[in-house]
């Protein structure tokens, strides 16, 4: 058993190691040069080009470094160029077999994930007629005919005149076998040639003390010196009222105030402003050309206010500066035992009509910074009176919260209205109460937002987060707005839905399932906002109900992503993925099939929709879901004679997964008991859409040891790892740990790391606070990081992850930590599951 947790230990460790390979960007880059005046960067040195009849053959091909980094590459990063994952990597052929492997068919897919070998193409991307998909190194191809085989319908297609060129030596970098994920820039067809710029509207909170105004106004100010100069800038502020600052009127400060207890339509918005039947034309009073017209795709939109309350950063970041000065806390009275009156849905409403009147289409993102709950107007979750709590787990299980559903409904249709205008929703959330993340879930998930939940605005969790995501370079988060994806498949195979950050655009066709996971009924999908590390989690179903009975059927599927997005200089990309799996004929249980299982990303793929489950099933049983699914899983796939728990083993392809769901039933996705309602529904959309190896750490957090006896390494997620003489090194992914030992404490306290005598005690303490730096460096939002010691309150943290095999009502040697907890341990756990596996049915 704690070999399997010692295994994935280090596993854990290993992926970590690959985003080091990240950094040889530039030398992989330099040891590519271009040649082929068809495709400008063929790399020289590769293999000479092969059709796809031959893609299985290995070429032979001289040394070469590059290559060498990718093989390297490849066996540390266990997504590689395509970023994708399967549960499953070899298919059942029929749907009855699919049913009975247990584990959900899935993919974990990343749209735009960087990578230093995807190759970038100059042109735009060449199409099947018939089912769209794009050319890729799985057609076959007739040089003699210029004709291409579509791998998904079996059309053929003629290449373009300007493909005259081809033949089996040169070849585009499409049919290149590497090249199985390809990025195409694509042209733009605006006359001026300009490029959309970034546009943020900040929408700042005033109902918070003195002290939290000044960190969030420090923290925007910070925010606009980080903008690039011609990126669009829009403010609102808000309270009991809404306030939209014009930054172009120039001659004073001015405002329009809206009511914050009035629901009002986005028509009313514009008229309010003076939007709703002004400049036709897109031009302002003295038939001046509105700047930012000339980037709006289609007709000139009329009633332009770009120039009213969106600036260029270069101008309109003095002027925020010079508002946020004189900026103060909400004015209005708050009576005695009274909450303040806050407006946050009809401030996110007026802010969104803004962004629609003025850059449609455009991407966009409002900025919210909220210091407490909404109590005013449309998106209330919670009374004005401060005797009234704030709803619970337990009201929202009993319906007992009588503002929940009102407001997810009004977040709902203004996710519509934002998902439409291709505009992204982020939420900055600090408070010591509930600010309504739970409610405000569907349009941050639906638009692509991001969300960050903090206890104050001076916390380094809100600061360092916010401050990444205005950041350039290798630190950037790669921010791209109105991306949509298409997913086209082989037939047999239909798409359930995806459960990630992305809205489905209702586009039917014969790859759409019947049932649906998420958001389904569609193979196309709005992505407004996305970043490099965005993860969706896509659920296939097998429509064939039995086997090709003339034995003809293709041994393997084929799979193509094609995610367009503009990225955050305004180019238009495409990038295009195309996988291929094998089938598994057989009924039986085959080799092929349990090697092909990826027991990290079944893991994740489970907790997913586990959490989608439990918030749209009444009274779905999480754990006894959880339990009969692991059982029957390991009955499927177990080596065991029947009644008999001790002759059971697993596959190594499988031993992990048990592990994993004993973990998954103690996190916070499942036992929601001490965790507020926004604080679970944080979680849940941290852990949809990141990438595996970080829902991986969440699920199952990984635990390191550093002690004077051995180099710093893998420990036991157990009780038993902690000691006296030991610090630890606990990674959770919303919070890392350093936890000193008793003895190691006492030494910190006198004082001996400050001595000469006693350096390498000095580096001992040093050395986990130098790798929890590497990890908080890497990840958003920044994680909390939290240093304690043994029997010290803030142990909690460590204590609440570790494997109870020490309890008080179990005997455990002199001088061992014990949990207080009636929870079974792993080993019993695992006992059950034998011993329930093996039972005769």
């Amino acid at each position: 058993m704690f070999d399997r947790v010692r295994n994935l230990q280090s596993h854990q460790i290993t992926s970590r190691l690959s985003l080091l390979f990240l950094h040889l960007t530039p030398i992989l880059r330099f040891l590519t040069n271009f040649s082929n005046p068809f495709s400008p960067s063929y790399p020289k040195g590769s293999p000479t080009p092969v059709s796809s009849i031959q893609l299985y053959k290995t070429p032979q091909k001289s040394f070469n470094f590059a290559d060498k980094m990718a093989t390297e590459m490849a066996n540390t990063d266990p997504e590689g160029i395509d970023g994708v994952r399967m549960t499953w990597n070899a298919w059942p052929r029929t749907k009855v077999e699919a049913s009975k492997c247990v584990i959900p068919i899935a993919a974990s897919i990343s749209p735009i994930r960087a990578h230093p070998l995807i190759f970038a193409n100059p042109y735009a991307p060449l199409r099947c007629k018939t089912c769209s998909a794009v050319l890729n190194p799985f057609c076959r191809v007739d040089f003699s005919a210029l004709i291409w085989i579509c791998p998904f319908c079996f059309q053929r297609n003629h290449f373009p005149h300007h493909f005259s060129g081809i033949s089996e030596t040169n070849v585009p970098a499409e049919l290149y076998p590497q090249y199985t994920t390809i990025e195409y820039a694509l042209p733009n067809h605006d006359v001026h040639h300009t490029l959309p710029p970034p546009v943020y509207i900040f929408v700042l909170d005033t109902c918070m003390i003195e002290e939290e105004l000044g960190f969030a106004k420090s923290a925007l100010q910070q925010a606009l010196e980080f903008l690039p100069e011609n990126a669009l800038v829009g403010f609102v502020s808000f309270g009991t009222q809404v306030q939209v600052h014009e930054l172009g009127y120039s001659d004073m400060s001015k405002v329009y105030v809206f009511r914050g207890s009035k629901e009002m339509t986005k028509d009313q918005v514009l008229d309010q402003l003076g939007l709703g039947g002004g400049f036709a034309g897109g031009r302002r009073p003295g038939g001046a050309p509105v700047p930012g017209q000339a980037f709006q795709k289609g007709p000139v939109q009329p009633n332009s206010g770009v120039t009213r309350f969106l600036l260029p950063a270069s101008e309109g970041a003095y002027i925020i500066h010079s508002l946020l000065e004189e900026l103060g806390t909400d004015q209005w009275p708050v009576a005695p035992g009274n909450r303040s009156l806050r407006c946050t849905g009809v401030a996110l409403s007026v802010a969104a009509g803004l962004l629609g009147a003025c850059l449609p289409g455009t991407g966009a993102r409002i900025v919210a910074l909220v210091g407490g709950p909404c109590t005013e107007g449309p998106g209330s979750i919670i009374s004005k009176d401060l005797s009234d709590p704030v709803r619970s787990h337990k009201d929202l299980d009993k319906d007992a919260a009588p503002y929940f559903r009102k407001a997810v409904q009004f977040y709902e249709e203004l996710s519509k209205q934002m998902v439409s205008q291709g505009h992204v929703l982020d939420l900055f959330a600090s408070a010591l109460d509930q600010v309504g993340v739970a409610e405000m879930k569907v349009i941050i998930e639906r638009t692509g937002g991001l969300v960050v939940l903090a206890e104050s605005f001076g916390h380094s969790v809100f600061k360092d987060s916010f401050k990444r995501v205005f950041e350039k370079g290798e630190e950037s988060l790669g921010l791209a707005h109105n991306g949509t994806l298409d997913i086209i498949c082989s037939k047999d195979i239909k798409i359930q839905g995806i459960i990630g950050p992305c809205t489905s655009l209702d586009k039917k066709g014969p790859a759409v399932a019947s049932t649906v996971i998420g958001q389904g009924n569609t193979t196309s999908w709005k992505l407004c906002g996305l970043d490099k590390d965005t993860c969706l989690t896509v659920f296939f179903d097998i429509s064939s109900s039995d086997k090709d009975p003339s034995g003809n059927a293709n041994p393997q599927l084929y799979i193509q992503t094609i995610t367009s997005y503009q990225s955050v200089d305004g180019q238009s990309k495409l990038r295009v993925t195309t996988i291929t799996r094998r089938w598994v004929e057989s009924a039986v249980v085959s080799e092929e099939l349990m090697q092909g299982f990826d027991q990290e990303t079944a893991a994740v793929v489970m907790a997913r929709l586990t959490s989608y489950k439990m918030e749209m099933e009444e009274a779905f049983d999480a754990t006894r879901w959880i339990d009969r699914n692991l059982i029957r899983l390991c009955s499927k796939f177990g080596d065991y004679r029947k009644d008999d728990p001790t002759s059971f083993s697993l596959n190594p392809s499988f031993s992990l997964f048990p592990q994993f769901m004993f973990n998954l039933r103690r996190s916070q996705f499942v036992q929601v008991f001490n965790n507020s309602p926004d604080e679970t529904a944080y979680f849940r959309m941290m852990l949809n859409r990141e990438n595996i190896t970080n829902a991986t750490v969440m699920i199952q957090p990984s635990l390191i040891s550093y002690s004077f006896n051995s180099l710093p390494s893998p420990a036991l997620l157990d009780v038993a790892s902690i000691s006296a003489d030991r610090i630890l090194l606990l990674d959770s992914y919303f919070s890392v740990v350093v936890f000193h030992g008793m003895t190691i404490a006492q030494w910190r306290n006198n004082g001996y790391q400050n001595q000469p005598e006693h350096q390498a005690f000095a580096q001992l303490l040093q050395a986990p606070h130098d790798d929890a730096e590497l990890i908080i460096r890497d990840r958003f939002p920044v994680p909390r990081l939290v240093v304690c010691d043994q029997h010290g309150s803030q142990a909690r943290f460590l204590l609440a992850k570790l494997n109870p095999s020490a309890t008080y009502n179990n005997e455990v040697a002199a001088g061992m930590d014990v949990i207080f907890t009636d929870d079974v341990n792993l080993q019993v756990f695992f006992e059950h599951l034998q011993r329930l596996a093996v039972q005769s049915s």
